[in-house]
């Protein structure tokens, strides 16, 4: 296997590849919108179109919920502003620190709490290419060829310290050959891919255990819908952290709030990031909005309400699953594709679905691999079998209209 030292985008490549799709989606009326909240995971577009949203990421619902959206105007109240317009390493809100603390506690982590995911992607990868985060041992850093673009989009960075490698999806053969042949790898991908599937977790903590491979995982979809404390798939599977393991996840899909959330091993890697990781301290901390909608969703996370938010969603997904044979099917995550392999009939479908009353996304390259063009569905916690029962029949009507 090849190292390869630089990797590029090639935006030039993807544009000339994508392109067309895109304006195509865009003829269809399925992009570039512009809609209203009319009610809970209801929209309204300019035109009228009246819709439910099957393709948020928001699994529990709970962007809509009454203690969320009491809690972003009590966050603004108690600390009568945003923010404060500076790096975060120089000064931050106390309610950020509090906010931090509370996260840290509850998650059995040290907390960093940034403007977004991929904000903190992109201020800890590169360091932890460099080996200052790991006593300074240089690591290859092995990239998962699905891993989400947040991450994907540092490899050049991170290919000015170390050396970089792609490897094929979920392949641990391939990473097991790695980890004999250098001295140390760490590996980057998802806990749970946004196009469904989860990770091998069971054969990285071989690894791990093994050869010492380091981890980093980001679990952004998986965050609050699993995991009996919401903690996700990745740390439920990994329990306490050890120091070779990093996890960030978004606190703006199935959390219900917003900003990025870095779950760190110990104090010393949190100073380092702090002060050295760029995007994810310079002068756009999480806002006073933002901070007192997290605090209200671990207040939600700590009562009864989680369990029997994340029972719901499981439900739906298996009702989901009585109806719709997909290669998902089966999977706890409420992710679903229904390929239809041909760009141009995928954003048909989306098209008559939307005039039906349901938003879902035509996904196609470079979201999917060339030729797997699929409608992206996503299940929440607020929706009911009826719901289901009707986005059935709208889909098979759908369908049967552009074969």
């Amino acid at each position: 296997m090849e190292l390869v030292k630089n990797h590029r985008t090639n935006y030039q490549k993807v544009l000339t590849l994508a392109e067309s799709s895109w304006d195509d989606a865009l003829s269809h009326g399925i992009t570039s919108l512009n809609a209203c909240a009319t009610g809970v995971n209801k929209y309204s577009l300019n035109s009228g179109t009246e819709f439910r949203h099957f393709c948020t990421t928001s699994y529990l619902g709970l962007e809509f919920h009454p203690k969320i959206v009491q809690g972003a105007i009590e966050g603004i109240k108690q600390t009568g502003l945003l923010r404060i317009p500076n790096s975060r390493n120089r000064l931050k809100l106390s309610y950020l620190h509090d906010y931090e603390q509370r996260l840290s506690h509850y998650f059995s982590c040290h907390a960093l709490v940034t403007l977004s995911c991929s904000a903190a992607s992109s201020g800890i990868l590169p360091l932890l290419s460099s080996g200052v985060l790991t006593e300074n041992k240089v690591p290859v850093i092995v990239f998962d060829k699905y891993a989400h673009y947040s991450m994907n989009h540092t490899k050049a960075a991170c290919s000015a310290e170390t050396d970089i490698v792609t490897i094929d999806h979920n392949d641990m053969n391939q990473l097991e050959e790695l980890c004999r042949r250098e001295k140390f790898v760490a590996y980057v991908a998802d806990g749970a891919y946004s196009m469904g599937g989860l990770t091998k977790i069971n054969d990285l903590i071989y690894l791990q255990d093994k050869y010492g491979l380091f981890l980093y995982l980001d679990d952004s979809h998986s965050l609050s819908a699993i995991g009996c404390e919401g903690e996700g798939f990745v740390k439920s599977s990994l329990g306490e952290l050890n120091d070779r393991t990093i996890v960030v996840s978004s606190l703006g899909k199935a959390y219900g709030a917003s900003g990025g959330l870095a779950m760190l091993p110990n104090n010393g890697m949190k100073e380092k990031i702090n002060r050295y990781g760029g995007p994810s301290n310079w002068s756009q901390s999480l806002n006073a909005a933002g901070i007192g909608a997290g605090m209200a969703s671990l207040d939600i996370h700590e009562s009864e309400e989680l369990i029997h938010l994340q029972k719901h969603l499981q439900n739906i997904i298996q009702y989901f699953d009585s109806l719709f044979d997909t290669k998902e099917k089966g999977n706890i995550m409420p992710i679903r594709l229904l390929r239809l392999y041909n760009d141009s009939i995928a954003n048909s479908v989306c098209s008559l679905l939307l005039d039906k009353g349901f938003f879902t996304s035509s996904v196609f390259f470079p979201v999917v691999p060339r030729g797997q063009a699929s409608i992206r569905v996503t299940l929440r916690a607020d929706m009911t079998t009826d719901d289901i029962d009707e986005f059935y029949k709208a889909y098979t009507f759908a369908h049967k209209a552009v074969s």
